[in-house]
């Protein structure tokens, strides 16, 4: 571990407060707590992850994550402040764009999807960084990258997934609950304020009308539309009727969207770092990484720590994103099973 000189102001009197009284009361998990001290300087550091033999080795391949849910709020944890992912990817294409010695990069994905604006975000992030430096981006899919997931893959210049990767579910999805009859049965009643007849729509309070589903409806095939025409403009061999065809929200394995064409071929991370290079003319590399102080990534394989449930007297608090809305959202994501 590296040690600076600034103070270490991170480990905040708040934070040890509260993991002391979780402790006291007996509600943590088993195992204890891990406070980590937090560099006051949260600028991105890089990490050489890999590097080819040879003496003089100066050009570089960045591998930038797209992790989970993506959205455009942070993802904080029971005793931890997170990541904008949007903001914390746009950061990374400008450290890449920057260095002049990074000639490539590789977007790892292993997500769902996430939000439609999210989504969009990332997408154009990519395309813009792809237009200004002229260096190109390959995608490489891990487990998941699905929907959004998906979505922000068609920015790149090329499409790898892995033999066992799960991608596709292109579409739209709207979550919304209903509790008023539970609420009745309780004798819990709610009262609204509206200024207009459609200001609720969605309110899990009352009853969706014919009115309220047109119009959330109307709004679903909207962004579906957006998404098929990012499909189309990047997926170019296909048609737009087999892309509709291709785009009623189902998964499919590598091997399938490979022989659909939604992806360009099957390979491995060091396969897309290979196709990097070679897209880029770069000569011997180095793979790097950017993160933040403190968090250690010893091969082309570590990513960024995905959030971890934080268990309270065995009750999983951390709920997925799209299981405590706000207000209902439209998401590019795969909920299987919903």
């Amino acid at each position: 571990m590296r040690f600076r000189q600034e103070p270490v102001v991170g480990v905040t009197v708040h934070l040890l407060s509260a993991a002391l009284v979780l402790a006291i009361v007996g509600c943590g998990p088993a195992g204890g707590y891990k406070i980590t001290p937090i560099p006051a300087d949260q600028t991105l550091e890089e990490t050489v992850m890999m590097r080819e033999p040879g003496l003089l080795v100066v050009d570089r391949i960045a591998v930038i994550d797209v992790d989970g849910m993506i959205t455009n709020t942070r993802k904080n944890g029971l005793l931890t402040e997170g990541e904008n992912p949007v903001s914390l990817l746009t950061e990374k294409l400008n450290r890449a764009e920057k260095d002049g010695r990074v000639k490539a990069v590789v977007l790892r994905i292993n997500s769902p999807g996430g939000g439609v604006t999210a989504s969009h975000l990332m997408y154009e992030e990519i395309k813009a960084f792809r237009e200004r430096t002229g260096r190109p981006v390959v995608a490489m899919m891990l487990d998941l990258a699905t929907s959004g997931g998906y979505y922000i893959a068609c920015a790149c210049d090329e499409i790898i997934a892995h033999p066992t990767s799960v991608t596709g579910s292109i579409g739209v999805i709207m979550l919304t609950f209903q509790v008023n009859k539970a609420l009745e049965k309780l004798y819990i009643t709610s009262n609204i304020f509206k200024s207009g007849p459609r200001k609720d729509s969605g309110s899990p309070f009352r009853d969706m009308t014919d009115e309220d589903r047109e119009i959330f409806q109307g709004l679903i095939d909207n962004y579906y539309e957006k998404f098929l025409g990012v499909v189309q403009g990047n997926r170019t061999k296909l048609t737009p009727e087999r892309i509709r065809e291709l785009a009623d929200g189902r998964v499919y394995s590598a091997d399938e969207a490979l022989s659909y064409g939604l992806v360009d071929r099957i390979g491995s991370m060091q396969q897309a770092i290979a196709a990097a290079k070679k897209r880029s003319g770069a000569g011997k590399v180095k793979v790097v990484r950017y993160h933040r102080p403190l968090d250690w990534a010893p091969n082309v394989y570590a990513r960024s720590p995905v959030d971890q449930p934080s268990a309270i007297n065995l009750i999983n608090v951390n709920l997925p994103d799209w299981l405590r809305p706000s207000a209902p959202q439209f998401m590019y994501l795969w909920v299987p099973g919903r």
